[in-house]
């Protein structure tokens, strides 16, 4: 049995990367559904799982030392393991009404917190684990190679991955998901307990795993059915968001990621986004829409188009939104299941005008859609005299800073485009852009077209004066920096007015990583530093890439899963490269971090001189990036020694490193330098990185 208890305990390994990273894509997912899609959880999610892993990797050493190392009590952690990744997906789920007010928004720290202590436990037994498994298996084979545990969990990981991608993410639940997922480690556990003890018993534990682990499943929809909204009645996980319909005595209300998104109680806002444009033109034949809101349709039918192109990426929202009569089928109206810039893109139409109904830039996937490149893509789709339309949350009496610069970078932005340019403040901030002169008296314009409404010719001229709209155009920065696809001004702005609302500064926060990331690098030795950067270019580039295929293509949601598979499955076949070499390693050091620079260097230069991105190129450049951050890591390993305290060591660089990049990359350097310049912050750490290893030469 000696013999193959290695071979058992590397199936354990790999059984483990494929729970661990679809219990990961799964709280992500889940998170990006309790935080209306914010991209910012992502690295918050993927910071505080590595480097609480990172700190498990640090304890399981120290454990090593003054304990003794077994196979129970790997099969122990194991089955934990199991159990508190269900447990973490329940939390996430059920608990937020008991922290938060219900229906509250969370501020950063809060949001933080709540990550900490969802997410904090799983992540600190799952950096447990893998070097206590390398423990174990060196009680059976004394020279195993710390490598080799590497590579099976970046089987399993490559695995999980792909699973989830192709499989999980499109036919089954969350709950459903994390079951399956499990399967194999469960049976891996009950193959160890059926070889050392007795069969019955092994025999009984798998199936009351089993059993507990499934019983969420059938209480899947009461876990939704928990917020105090209303009655559920209905609940579809679809392929770009979680879809909940409320229905509240004799109101209606859709929920996507979150976020309250349609109302049957809400015509105003459909009198808005319609007559507002509409109003302008002698006649309208069509019309685009880049989503929608409650009874446009039945407001639009009023000019009598002969084409409405209602343009909505997810097709189980828009049966939702017929179903429930949120819309109404009019004539005319042809529903296209399209990203709206992909669409545009591609498309030869033009239109009389362009009505966008989205929520604020303050995610990625949103902010295109408010970007210099987005503006001048619709200009060219509008006819002549073509008006195009949006709207931003508004403010009161006395704008915050942060509202001052959104307004001032959004109109700027827009002014580069269209040279007339309406603001309308009422209970949003609606903005009309055309080619053509803009008319102000909105309420006569329709009286003269024979078209009635009720709250645009009730309460229009009461709130929209010339006074208001001069006192607003006052504020405007004529120096504002443009919002751009790839130098997103909106999303730094949004970030900081995260803060303004909750009364804090992210200042506090960030001197604490700066603190603890200058003692870490006094701590550390060269290797590990080689490792630090390296997991830190691996995971920032992994967080660049998702943002980046956010920012270009809009629909990360469903695409996440395959982009984290393929950074998994180049760290592989790069380890096992690495882990076959016997000379010159540092040579080789010093080649693949001229190679990262290269591939650092071609990626900046297509961002500089191409307008659109291919996603074969995101995902190749991902492989290829990830496949030489594997070879990197069994090479700077053997430089230390590859004993015990190496390996840990080890580990934990490359967690900490990854941690950093994960947060560092999404939370400051995007939004406060863009795609380009946070290349070059990557590239001036790989030279730092090469520089050390030339030093240690």
């Amino acid at each position: 049995m000696k013999r193959n208890e290695p071979r058992i305990i590397l199936w354990v390994v790999i059984a483990t990367g494929i729970s661990s990273v679809t219990t990961q894509l799964l709280s992500i997912r889940e998170f990006l559904a309790q935080f209306s899609g914010n991209e910012f959880v992502i690295a918050l999610i993927i910071f505080v799982w590595l480097v609480l892993g990172g700190l498990g990797t640090l304890v399981s050493h120290v454990f090593a030392r003054y304990n003794k190392i077994s196979l129970l009590g790997l099969t122990l952690c194991s089955f934990i393991l199991v159990f508190v990744s269900v447990a973490q997906l329940s939390a996430i789920r059920l608990c937020p009404d008991y922290f938060f007010l219900p229906g509250s928004s969370i501020g950063f720290y809060p949001t933080l917190a709540y990550i900490l202590l969802t997410v904090g436990p799983y992540a600190i037994l799952i950096g447990f684990v893998l070097p206590y498994s390398l423990y174990v298996i060196r009680n059976f084979q004394l020279q195993y190679p710390g490598a080799g545990i590497y590579l099976a969990d970046n089987i399993g990981d490559v695995l999980g991955g792909a699973l989830f991608s192709f499989v999980l993410v499109f036919w089954f639940t969350p709950f459903q998901s994390i079951f399956l997922a499990n399967i194999p480690l469960l049976f891996s556990l009950w193959f160890i307990i059926y070889s050392r003890y007795r069969r019955y018993f092994g025999l009984f534990v798998l199936f009351s795993s089993l059993v507990l682990i499934a019983a969420p499943m059938i209480l899947e929809k009461e876990t939704i059915d928990h917020q105090h909204i209303g009655q559920l009645v209905h609940y579809q996980e679809s392929r770009y968001g979680r879809i909940e319909v409320f229905e509240n005595k004799e109101q209606m209300i859709v929920f996507t990621d979150g976020e309250p998104s349609y109302s049957t109680q809400n015509k105003r806002a459909a009198e808005y986004c319609v007559h507002f444009p509409l109003s302008q033109l002698s006649q309208v034949d069509s019309v685009c829409l880049i989503s929608a809101t409650s009874s446009i349709m039945s407001e639009m039918s009023k000019y009598q188009p002969q084409r409405i192109d209602y343009v909505e990426m997810d097709p189980a929202l828009t049966n939702v939104l017929f179903q429930y009569g949120f819309l109404e089928r009019v004539s005319g109206l042809q529903t296209i299941h399209e990203d709206g810039r992909k669409y545009l893109q591609k498309s030869k139409s033009r239109y009389d005008s362009i009505i966008m109904s989205l929520s604020e830039p303050n995610t990625f996937k949103v902010n295109r859609f408010y970007t210099y490149e987005f503006f001048s893509l619709v200009e060219k789709h509008l006819r002549e005299k073509g008006v195009f339309c949006f709207s931003v949350q508004g403010y009161d009496n006395y704008p915050s800073e942060a509202q001052v610069q959104k307004l001032s970078s959004l109109y700027q932005t827009l002014k580069e485009v269209f040279p007339n340019i309406l603001l309308l403040p009422l209970d949003k901030l609606y903005f009309l852009s055309s080619n053509q002169a803009l008319d102000l008296n909105i309420p006569e314009l329709l009286k003269k077209k024979g078209i009635s409404t009720y709250y645009i010719s009730r309460y229009f001229s009461g709130n929209v004066t010339k006074e208001r709209i001069k006192s607003l155009k006052s504020l405007i920065d004529t120096e504002s920096v443009l919002n751009s696809d790839t130098s997103p001004r909106l999303m730094q702005i949004m970030f900081q007015q995260w803060f303004e609302k909750y009364s804090a500064s992210p200042i506090i926060f960030y001197v604490f990583l700066c603190l603890l990331g200058l003692l870490y690098m006094i701590l550390i030795k060269k290797e590990e530093f080689v490792l630090f950067s390296t997991g830190w270019m691996n995971m920032g580039i992994e967080l660049l890439v998702i943002l980046t295929f956010q920012i270009f293509f809009g629909y990360v949601y469903l695409y996440v899963g395959l982009i984290v598979t393929v950074f998994l499955a180049g760290l592989c076949p790069g380890a096992w490269f690495g882990n076959q070499l016997q000379y010159f390693k540092s040579k080789y050091l010093i080649g693949t971090d001229l190679a990262i620079i290269a591939l650092l260097g071609i990626f900046l230069t297509i961002l500089i001189f191409f307008t659109n991105m291919a996603i074969a190129f995101l995902l190749s450049f991902g492989f290829l990036l990830s496949l030489i951050c594997g070879f990197q890591f069994p090479v700077a390993l053997e430089l230390q020694g590859g004993g015990n305290n190496a390996v840990s060591r080890s580990f934990s660089a490359d967690l900490i490193g990854a941690a950093a990049g994960a947060l560092v990359t999404s939370v400051v350097l995007i939004p406060l330098l863009g795609l380009q310049w946070t290349l070059v912050v990557f590239i001036g750490i790989k030279f730092m990185s090469l520089a050390c290893t030339i030093w240690r030469r």
